[in-house]
């Protein structure tokens, strides 16, 4: 049975970025109500220091490439885990 989602799933873009990035956090969300085709994402990497915001997003989407070729929407927010680590504290 075919469905009209895209095969992609905020755990295998959860697990991918934690295995190429090393990322100590990441949090997916699912805008599209479960079809798969809009994802938000905080990823918190030690590969993102001394990179610029443009430089973080193109390892994000080369590490995603088929993955984001499938969806419509993907939304990275990337920090260092010095900065996700101020953020956190900021909100308390």
């Amino acid at each position: 049975m075919a469905d009209a989602t895209s095969g992609v799933s905020a755990d295998s873009l959860r697990a991918k970025l934690i295995e190429q990035l090393q990322a100590q956090h990441v949090e997916i969300e699912d805008l599209s109500g479960g079809c798969g085709q809009a994802f938000q994402a905080v990823i918190v990497s030690p590969k993102f220091e001394s990179k610029n915001l443009l430089a973080r997003h193109r390892l994000v989407n080369s590490v995603l490439k088929s993955e984001i070729a499938a969806i419509h929407a993907w939304t990275p927010k990337c920090y260092t885990p010095e900065q996700w680590q101020s953020l956190q504290q900021g909100s308390t």
